[in-house]
């Protein structure tokens, strides 16, 4: 990800005792590449060509753009990730509930990780973290990209 601390990483703090970090980056990436599309459209691409070169989606990714472009990314993503039998939602996590989200959002607001936000492609402030990264986690949680609401 381009300027810093993806969102990925930054959730992942939340879940560790349900999952590793390598596996909560791994679940949480397609829902912040839909997050961030506008913003990292360049490197969408280069990804997404290497997804369908591969098989793990037909869209035309060289024709698309924002959102639509990190919508197919994620699906392929999402695609890889079943192909190997990794846990692609929340959801699929032994012992993923409520609490997770409350942590994860909780984490995101506190004065001490505000560099971290501000340095994603998509800068937030702690304001933004319940009307924005609460729609990504609840997007991570069920699988339904159309829950992410864009800034």
């Amino acid at each position: 990800m381009i300027g810093g601390t993806s969102g990925a990483h930054l959730t992942s703090f939340s879940l560790v005792d349900v999952t590793g970090h390598g596996t909560a980056c791994g679940i949480m990436n397609p829902y912040y590449a839909v997050f961030f599309s506008k913003a990292i459209e360049a490197q969408l691409k280069v990804v997404g060509k290497v997804f369908r070169t591969y098989g793990y989606t037909e869209e035309q990714i060289e024709k698309l753009e924002g959102r639509a472009l990190g919508e197919a990314v994620a699906k392929a993503m999402i695609a890889y990730g079943r192909s190997i039998n990794a846990p692609t939602t929340l959801g699929e996590l032994k012992g993923f509930g409520e609490a997770h989200i409350q942590r994860a959002l909780a984490a995101a607001k506190d004065p001490q990780l505000s560099m971290k936000l501000k340095n994603m492609p998509v800068p937030m402030e702690s304001k933004d973290v319940d009307v924005y990264m609460e729609k990504i986690l609840r997007s991570a949680q069920t699988g339904d990209l159309s829950l992410i609401k864009e800034m």
